[in-house]
């Protein structure tokens, strides 16, 4: 993070509140929403996407929720930058860079709270001082609370108030690195390795003090687990948990769109007379609605009014039912658009190996839209195969009072290929795949455990074809797409037996729609040949093709996979590199009868 400077993205990703962030001789955590500034001179960077503040309205269960774009710096002052995003001092301990020699011969640095700085060095008797960097190692929960280790509990077990010296030291007792060489002593003689503590089951950090330091230093609520070991620094430290969407127009009845076209005039029609006087006086409804009956115009104004068409349908549905349109042109044909998709002609894609799939659709043009929600530490925040946030994981929030919720745009291109309905039903109906299906549910079994609503969610192996597929595909395409691989994404759509993949790339300038997978999809026939070709078999055979989480490994949601043939960039993963099986795409070393594609 040169200059302390970050992108807007990385606001509502890797930056966003909560997250613990090294700077060059210090350490922060990002503030809360209650503390980001934006000019008032300026229009408010409202981003719009009805269907998306929809869903977040329903997850947080609130009617007055919008989207903004985080603020920017302001460099209006003198021409130096304000930035206007806050944050806070953490940790409030750090260690000195002195080292000094323990007793028995192990190297040790002092252990200090930020009160016993002067002017951020550590001034020792002899007068000297030393530069201080801040403590790596913090205490957790699972609700996202994140505090300052007690050091003088942790030392003496909870008996620290008969200690007449309160001195620490970290002292290093080896040269690996392990955890289990470091240790915290008092000058009083007593001292306790690390390892105690990176035990989850331990107690030996006390219970979790419910702070929340990210919206102010004094912010704490009530709660009852644990505190874990966490260090600032890790992958497990913050994840933040996100809901997007394409901007993808739905489609609607003539009707609906002719109700679209004079909304303006039809808000203010609050009963059916109204209506049939607006009819009889306006021309232009009139003639809009002619032939219609005005129950049928009334029910389609209360439909969109209320925002019933999409209440129930997920994010994805509405995605999946637009890019399976007959339309072979979809979306508005500018320049500026948000969305404009073409189909491909069969004949241009059509060859052996293309059987069971239905529909090659160019996406020329798409803005997707990520809105930050909250964030989680320690359990990340996954999603179900739908797209929709797992209820089960606690999320914290991200202010104190939520009204609004920070979101950023990409916009770039992709390719989408639909499935053949009756392609997926024969093949799921084969007794190999259903075999497999029960081997890859016995996994998931063992994952979610005793939680019966995880257990609900088994994705399936139409779900894990596609989603394996995919990722073969991705691979193949991004050697000459002009994109490199993690900035691809994918989409997996799996609804009533139905089933298509998008593959897709987005960025927040014009970087993300330079035209490389719009014409990776014109080649769509020779990319799937390839992808099919590199699966067949992987440098890990026949140790990946065989698989079985019970024999091998504890690899529970995986089947046929491994980092030599599906694995990729957990950012182009929709859900981390899990829910997949080669073995359901193709045929592989000693595995046949489940495949989908059948071999050319």
């Amino acid at each position: 993070m040169p200059d302390h400077k970050i992108r807007l993205s990385q606001a509502i990703t890797t930056f966003s509140p909560g997250a613990m962030v090294d700077l060059p001789e210090d350490s922060v955590i990002v503030g809360g929403l209650d503390g980001w500034q934006y000019d008032r001179n300026e229009p408010e960077p409202i981003i719009s996407e009805p269907r998306l503040v929809q869903r977040i309205s329903a997850i947080l269960q609130t009617r007055s929720i919008f989207l903004k774009r985080p603020p920017v710096s302001s460099d209006k002052g003198f021409g130096t930058f304000h930035p206007n995003i806050q944050c806070y001092r953490f940790p409030g301990w750090f260690v000195v860079q002195r080292t000094e020699p323990s007793e028995v011969g192990f190297r040790r640095r002092r252990l200090i709270p930020y009160s016993a700085l002067e002017k951020g060095r550590f001034k020792y008797d002899d007068g000297k001082r030393e530069k201080v960097v801040p403590m790596r190692f913090v205490r957790s929960c699972k609700n996202g609370h994140v505090d300052d280790i007690d050091w003088l509990f942790f030392v003496h077990h909870g008996e620290e108030k008969n200690c007449p010296y309160k001195s620490l030291w970290i002292e290093e007792r080896g040269t690996s690195g392990d955890i289990s060489n470091i240790h915290i002593v008092c000058s009083c003689g007593k001292g306790e390795s690390l390892a105690t503590a990176a035990n989850p089951k331990a107690s030996t950090l006390g219970k979790c003090s419910g702070s929340r330091p990210w919206l102010g230093e004094l912010a704490r609520e009530e709660c009852s687990e644990n505190s874990r070991l966490l260090i600032r620094t890790a992958s497990n430290a913050h994840f933040p948990q996100t809901l997007s969407a394409i901007s993808i127009p739905e489609m609607i009845s003539p009707l609906q769109e002719s109700v679209k076209r004079h909304w303006a005039v039809l808000d203010e029609v609050c009963s059916i007379e109204d209506l049939k006087a607006a009819r009889k006086f306006n021309p232009e409804l009139k003639a809009a609605f002619q032939g219609m009956s005005d129950d049928e115009v009334w029910a389609a104004i209360e439909e969109s009014r209320g925002g019933s068409d999409s209440d129930d349908r997920k994010l994805k549905d509405v995605e999946f039912a637009t890019l399976c349109s007959s339309k072979e042109e979809i979306g508005e044909n500018k320049p500026d658009g948000d969305f404009y998709a073409r189909a491909l002609a069969k004949n241009e894609w059509d060859a052996p190996w293309m059987q069971g799939i239905q529909r090659v659709v160019l996406v020329h043009r798409l803005r997707e839209v990520v809105a930050l929600l909250g964030f989680t530490r320690i359990e990340p925040a996954t999603k179900d195969v739908s797209g929709e946030l797992d209820i089960g994981v606690q999320r914290a929030d991200i202010a104190r009072d939520i009204s609004w919720l920070p979101a950023c745009e990409h916009r770039g291109e992709g390719v989408f290929l639909q499935f053949s309905e009756e392609a997926l039903r024969n093949w799921q109906s084969r007794p190999k795949v259903r075999e497999r299906a029960t081997m890859l549910y016995e996994g998931y079994k063992k994952w979610a455990g005793v939680d019966a609503t995880k257990l609900e969610k088994f994705p399936g192996p139409i779900y894990y074809m596609l989603h394996s597929f995919s990722h073969l595909l991705l691979t193949a395409i991004s050697l000459e797409c002009g994109y490199p691989a993690s900035s691809l994404r994918e989409r997996i759509f799996v609804s009533e037996g139905c089933g298509g993949i998008l593959i897709y790339t987005g960025s927040s300038d014009a970087e993300g729609t330079l035209g490389g997978l719009v014409q990776a999809g014109r080649e769509i026939r020779r990319h799937v040949r390839m992808a099919l070709e590199a699966g067949k078999l992987c440098s890990n055979d026949p140790v990946c093709s065989h698989h079985e989480y019970s024999v091998h490994d504890e690899q529970s949601l995986n089947g046929a996979a491994c980092h030599g043939c599906l694995l990729i960039s957990e950012t182009s993963c929709e859900q981390h590199n899990v829910f997949l099986d080669r073995s359901l795409v193709l045929e592989t070393v000693g595995y046949s009868g489940s495949e989908f594609f059948p071999n050319t």
